[in-house]
């Protein structure tokens, strides 16, 4: 039977630098335990009778299906709760909604636009609220990005990371969790697509103490230079379609190219938390090409999930 670890019993996960580099490794170990689990078809019912609610102001892929199927595995129900489902877009306050739904599920899953939201949630509810992605940070993602790492390169530590783009919620998310292993992070990034100073100024502090290093550099190459993974992200986001076509222009020279994948380590990986917009922020010839890791990122969504649910559901 799986050991569980007691002691992160009723936290919320809302941003992942509230917690630290031990409180995240006791994720990133179970999520291998579970994952090696499942491969071996071996159960590991370890939320019995649980409910997970699984709010969606925002539709996804990978979120829904990854913690449907995660607390399923774990023996547990989703809830799935679109915006339509709750009274929340017909003025029923978070604070009361929070103090509804904790009487009912055991764990409450939010994808939406604020992180205030999300915050807010947390404050009011007696049972773990867990950020499924907001405008502001994408900290799940961020869970199986390390573990993805870890598993392609045997270690954290010391690795060099460079995130190309827009430093948005997903480069936020993966700044801070590699400042807390000690990994050397560097956003290429045009100007006004800077990620949020408080949150360079928390990694940078963060990092510091690890032994790693943060840094935002404009020219894309310079960031690639060596990397042992490159990794991107959309360019433009929900919300953000009236802006596309200045995104495009802005933001084309940090396309991950075989060119620019040619300037990284020779047994670099490639990340990408998809969809993906072939001939925008990655080609189809690499996202597909021997240095992706981008399917096993993917598929490492739903084994973070369910190991931290196993940790912090009661």
């Amino acid at each position: 039977m799986v050991e569980v670890a007691q002691h992160l019993k009723g936290r919320d996960f809302t941003r992942i630098g509230r917690w630290s580099s031990d409180e995240l490794k006791t994720v990133l170990d179970l999520a291998d335990e579970l994952k090696s689990l499942r491969r071996e078809r071996k159960p590991h019912e370890l939320l019995p009778g649980r409910t997970l609610g699984m709010i969606f102001q925002k539709p996804s892929t990978r979120t829904r299906v990854s913690f449907e199927v995660g607390i399923h595995e774990l023996g547990g129900t989703g809830l799935y709760l679109s915006a339509g489902d709750l009274q929340l877009g017909r003025g029923e306050t978070i604070k009361d909604t929070a103090n509804v739904l904790e009487r009912y599920l055991d764990a409450i899953m939010i994808r939406t636009f604020a992180q205030e939201d999300v915050e807010e949630l947390a404050e009011h509810a007696d049972i773990p609220v867990i950020n499924g992605l907001t405008d502001y940070s994408h900290p799940c993602q961020a869970l199986a990005d390390l573990m993805t790492i870890r598993e392609r390169l045997e270690r954290l530590s010391g690795v060099r990371l460079a995130y190309l783009g827009d430093g948005n919620n997903v480069c936020i998310s993966l700044m801070l969790g590699a400042a807390r292993f000690g990994m050397r992070f560097v956003a290429a990034v045009p100007e006004g697509y800077d990620p949020d100073e408080n949150a360079v100024t928390a990694a940078k502090r963060a990092a510091v103490q690890m032994g790693g290093t943060v840094g935002l550099v404009r020219n894309p190459k310079e960031a690639a230079q060596d990397a042992d993974i490159l990794y991107t992200d959309v360019w433009t986001s929900m919300g953000q379609e009236e802006e596309a076509e200045r995104r495009r222009a802005d933001l084309a020279a940090y396309r991950i190219d075989d060119e620019l994948l040619s300037l990284a380590s020779p047994d670099a990986i490639v990340l990408h938390c998809l969809p993906a917009h072939y001939g925008e922020e990655i080609t189809e010839d690499v996202l597909y090409g021997p240095h992706s890791a981008v399917w096993d990122q993917a598929e490492n969504r739903l084994h973070a999930q369910k190991a931290l649910m196993a940790l912090v559901v009661s």
